[in-house]
């Protein structure tokens, strides 16, 4: 092809069109590779500033004379402020586009993971709560970017993101204490150290905020009606119980295996198996919820898995509970990742992702919070766990009345008017 040049000045080459095309397709394949990138990084990074806490508790406990109730309200506190903050980032991309308000996010992830070693139990929990509120904010924004950056890709993409999510907390949960064996078993020194990866992870997502994908970006406009909407409160109901039998798991198991017989050493590693398990079905819970023509069996099928798995823990013979607990953590992997998907399929646009994400998890998150803390009022009362075993079984059946619900191929009615 002959190179055309200019009429009048000095000639120059202009590329070919299908030059520039290939050139700008290009730079889109790059700007989408580094966004799963970070997508993945920032995934990992919303779980540590929890599970890293859990597995020194009663180091920090017996170092700083914190009484078993001030223990509890540690470990319940980063999902409170996951409900009570998710709200938030709806209302704050009103003003900035998502990618900037995650960025904030990341930043006072570190600052809430690094400041809660300092100034005593004070700082412990208020950066605990800074650390809980910060996640509670990026959760909600990664769906909607997520609904609009990869629309033909939201089951790859949110099973990705729903695995890093578990990864991030099965390494910390397993390398917390090996950390803190390493810094002469500082308690301190191993809960910082979970700031540097999200350090990371916010220099990873800084190139969002200064290379835009070329579609569209951000529109300046608020949802309304989000919390008249049936369907948005079946999804939100969905999150929280699922969620509540997770926390419930993630708190309580080894106690109650540990009841029944095993030593304290095997009932951790009974948990560590089931949270590693999580990570098959992250991956491949969205990818079969987005297979039919709904995600109703589907959910059928994840929460039958838990259920099954929860109760052979509880009541099976010991020597089975490994191959139970396998059971448990495919079931509770793949509930997690449809809920999320569930948010993703059930609105029509980026928008109405943000928003029924922000109801979702921040109602939802409020309701698993209340989980951990029934089973201690129940086990107290009874001093057994039957009671609590009865209670796991009422929110199983609950969450599955609202799987089937939520589960439907339908969207969410709201309206979207221009930002104020």
């Amino acid at each position: 092809m002959t190179p055309q040049t200019s009429e009048s000045g000095p000639s120059r080459t202009v590329a070919p069109a299908s030059a520039v095309d290939a050139t700008t397709v290009a730079a889109s394949r790059r700007a989408r590779i580094v966004l799963v990138i970070a997508l993945i990084l920032v995934g990992i990074n919303l779980r540590p500033a929890i599970s890293s806490v859990a597995a020194i508790l009663e180091v920090i406990r017996a170092a700083t004379g914190m009484s078993s109730t001030l223990g509890g309200v540690l470990t319940t506190l980063p999902i409170l402020c996951f409900g009570v903050c998710a709200p938030l980032a709806s209302r704050m991309i009103g003003r900035r586009t998502p990618e900037r308000v995650a960025l904030y996010g990341l930043l006072l992830l570190v600052l809430g993971i690094g400041g809660r070693v300092f100034f005593g139990l004070p700082g412990l929990f208020l950066g605990t709560a800074l650390a809980g509120g910060s996640i509670g904010v990026i959760m909600v924004l990664l769906p909607g970017i997520i609904k609009r950056d990869f629309p033909h890709r939201l089951g790859l993409m949110t099973g990705l993101y729903t695995m890093a999510l578990c990864l991030g907390a099965a390494l910390a949960a397993g390398l917390t204490v090996p950390i803190q064996h390493l810094a002469y078993n500082s308690w301190r020194l191993a809960l910082v150290f979970w700031a540097v990866p999200a350090l990371l992870a916010a220099w990873a997502w800084w190139p969002q905020l200064r290379q835009p994908l070329p579609h569209a970006r951000h529109s300046r406009q608020v949802v309304r009606g989000i919390y008249g909407s049936k369907l948005a409160w079946q999804v939100t109901g969905f999150m929280g119980l699922q969620s509540a039998l997770a926390y419930c798991v993630f708190g309580w198991l080894p106690t109650i295996l540990i009841d029944r017989g095993l030593t304290p050493l095997n009932a951790g590693l009974v948990l560590s198996l089931s949270i590693g398990m999580q990570l098959v079905t992250a991956l491949s819970g969205p990818w079969l919820a987005t297979r039919g023509s709904d995600q109703r069996l589907a959910i059928v099928i994840m929460l039958g898995m838990t259920t099954t798995g929860l109760f052979g823990c509880l009541y099976a013979p010991l020597t089975s509970v490994w191959g139970w607990s396998v059971l448990l953590g495919l079931g509770q992997g793949g509930s997690f990742s449809i809920a999320l998907t569930l948010i993703v399929l059930r609105a029509p646009n980026p928008q109405v992702t943000a928003a029924l994400s922000g109801m979702a998890q921040g109602v939802g998150y409020t309701i698993a919070a209340l989980g951990p803390l029934a089973v201690g009022i129940l086990h107290d009362a009874s001093h057994g766990w039957n009671s609590s075993a009865l209670m796991f079984g009422v929110i199983a059946a609950a969450a599955l009345l609202a799987g089937l619900n939520a589960g439907r191929n339908l969207h969410v009615e709201t309206r979207l008017e221009p930002a104020g």
